[in-house]
């Protein structure tokens, strides 16, 4: 089977998740690096506390994911494919050789401290289930306040896709859509506008930075969010990082692509399984493994009895 690692983006969060990680030198290592990069110790970041900050959760995240990663790595397990929800397609490049880690903790870094600079207070997304994109998009263009915008961002699959814009303008079309046909509504852990143009002035941003740091051609190949395509040169990854923070994650597409390149083993780094239950539902027939959920232990001996096949 075909394997891709999967590292997940914000709403994954979850206080004390750097605790959750292997015990392992390489695991160690990240930590420690981390740290130093800071200036401080990386496990301030995963407090109640701090998660309640959009840049302490982006750090958390990308540490803990590249940290799992390195874990696997030591023992010799090489994904064939590597994919990153939002943030998490900063993990996504560490390990597929583009960005250094100093690097993509710099940028993550940046990343969420623009976007909460941007919009401190007051805005945010929602996740709307059982309505089909154009569907949805229909009811926010009839139904949205221009004083409160709403905007249609990540597509999570078919039927689950979220919205972002004012608190209050999000709410507004969540209850809407209720009228309408949605199965369930709900608003998510964020504090942003996320994957909108609300969030252009962040991408701007986050080009200028990326320009200033070298990208590697991925030695592993690399799903990108904004139009879920393969990515093969560092010029691409680099305008897909940047501008993936104000447009939509194609999600569902991202991994449809990996799917229909033989994918048959996901494995999501942790924390959380947001990305598990989504390709659970969407493949059916593929293996999808958690390490928050099934453990470091389990998912290496799936790894080592799925190498030794190949």
């Amino acid at each position: 089977m075909r394997l891709a690692y999967l590292f997940p983006g914000q709403g994954s969060q979850r206080p004390g998740l750097l605790h959750e990680l292997p015990k392992c030198e390489a695991v160690e290592e990240i930590l420690e690096e981390a740290s130093d990069l800071l200036n401080e110790s990386v496990y301030n970041f995963h407090s109640e506390e701090m998660l309640g900050s959009t840049k302490a959760v982006q750090i958390a995240l990308l540490t803990s994911g590249v940290a799992a990663y390195k874990a696997f790595e030591i023992d010799g397990n090489k994904p064939d494919f590597v994919a990153g929800h939002s943030v998490g397609a900063f993990g996504a490049a560490v390990a597929a050789g583009v960005l250094e880690f100093k690097d993509a903790l710099k940028l993550v870094e940046l990343r969420g401290g623009l976007m909460e600079q941007a919009y401190p207070e007051g805005y945010g997304m929602g996740v709307v289930l059982g309505l089909e994109a154009h569907r949805l998009q229909s009811i926010i263009t009839k139904f949205m306040d221009e004083k409160q915008p709403v905007f249609m961002s990540n597509q999570n699959a078919p039927d689950q896709l979220t919205i972002s814009g004012t608190l209050q303008g999000v709410q507004n079309i969540l209850d809407e859509v209720q009228k309408h046909g949605a199965r369930c509504t709900s608003m998510l852990k964020v504090s942003t506008p996320s994957h909108c143009p609300l969030l252009s002035s962040v991408s701007n941003e986050l080009t200028e930075a990326l320009h200033k740091i070298s990208l590697s051609k991925p030695v592993v190949p690399f799903v990108g969010n904004r139009r879920a395509r393969l990515l093969f040169h560092p010029d691409d990854i680099r305008q897909d990082l940047a501008d993936s923070v104000s447009t939509a994650v194609q999600w569902h597409d991202a991994s449809t692509v990996l799917y229909e390149n033989g994918v048959r083993l996901f494995i999501e780094m942790p924390p959380g399984n947001v990305l598990t239950r989504l390709a659970n539902r969407a493949f059916p027939d593929a293996k999808v493994l958690s390490v928050t959920e099934n453990g470091f232990d389990d998912c290496l001996y799936i790894l080592e009895k799925n190498r030794r096949k190949k």
